[in-house]
């Protein structure tokens, strides 16, 4: 196993050096972003929409969230969230029944298109909110998901 991880490892950096030599490939390119830790350890769903600056959001259609009607694994809960307001930047999803609600956030540049999957944990059947953040104002959707435990029901 020791050759194949020098193998690979001299194999992967012979093919990024040129690029990195080159200037098209920089470490410094990729930066961490700060983020609102208040928001994610608040501990109801009022109180983190709060902190992000969404109390006030409006309902929109332009937000898509796909989720399990019925979830037979809390542990594991698909989504996918995808936003066709013009101009979003962030996308929040809430879990209102979890121990600490504000579950995923993602900012993304105006030009970019706002969308994601992901597998979320829900400690018990809640209503999932997604909060996208555009031009200054906020706008969310809701979707209620049953989590059930070993087949049955909660």
């Amino acid at each position: 196993m020791q050759r194949r991880d020098f193998l690979q490892a001299f194999g992967s950096a012979t093919a990024l050096a040129p690029l990195v030599v080159a200037g098209l490939l920089s470490p410094t390119r990729a930066l961490a972003v700060s983020f609102n830790r208040a928001a994610f350890e608040a501990r109801t769903a009022a109180d983190a929409l709060r902190l992000i600056g969404a109390a006030g959001a409006e309902t929109s259609r332009d937000i898509q969230l796909k989720a399990p009607e019925v979830a037979e694994n809390g542990a594991a809960v698909p989504i996918e969230v995808a936003s066709s307001i013009p101009g979003t930047t962030r996308l929040s999803i809430l879990i209102e029944k979890n121990p600490l609600p504000l579950a995923l956030q993602f900012n993304f540049t105006a030009e970019a298109t706002a969308r994601f999957q992901a597998k979320l944990r829900m400690a018990e059947s809640s209503r999932l909110r997604v909060v996208a953040t555009a031009g200054g104002k906020h706008y969310t959707v809701f979707r209620e998901v049953k989590v059930t435990v070993g087949g049955c029901g909660d």
